[in-house]
């Protein structure tokens, strides 16, 4: 993604309070996602704040999103799904699962470190098979 452009996904809120179907742009080095009518920013999603980043920080929750993210296999782009689950609290907890041809491809859990779990997840694709031109930028 570069920093002009602006993606979009949707995704899911959980806390104690329950959970909620959100929208998450991200886009100029910016993430942002409204959750219960509050706009929280950051330049990750780690470090989303509360009143454009000078606010409360958002944690004691889950964000769960999918981003479509091609794979290239021996000159063939074909669509895989890149499921992104983050716990924010005490600790930042970050586990990617990519869906390609048949199967999936785990990060594990890492710290909030996005370009390390899609790093992890890379090095388990087959031989020959490479993330397509549209990978997502650090989350």
């Amino acid at each position: 993604m570069s920093s002009e452009s602006t993606e979009v996904w949707t995704g899911w809120y959980r806390d104690r309070r329950g959970a909620e179907a959100i929208v998450i742009t991200a886009g100029g080095g910016q993430v942002a996602a409204r959750i219960r009518g509050i706009e929280y920013t950051g330049a990750s999603f780690a470090t989303l704040r509360a009143d454009g980043g000078a606010g409360e920080a958002l944690t004691g929750c889950v964000l769960e999103w999918d981003l479509p993210l091609p794979v290239v296999s021996e000159g063939t782009s074909q669509q895989a799904t890149l499921s992104c689950l983050l716990t924010l609290g005490e600790r930042t907890d970050l586990s990617l699962t990519l869906h390609y041809g048949g199967a999936a491809y785990e990060s594990g859990i890492t710290g909030a470190d996005f370009e390390e779990a899609l790093d992890r997840v890379r090095r388990q694709l087959p031989p020959g098979a490479e993330f397509g031109p549209r990978v997502p930028a650090a989350a």
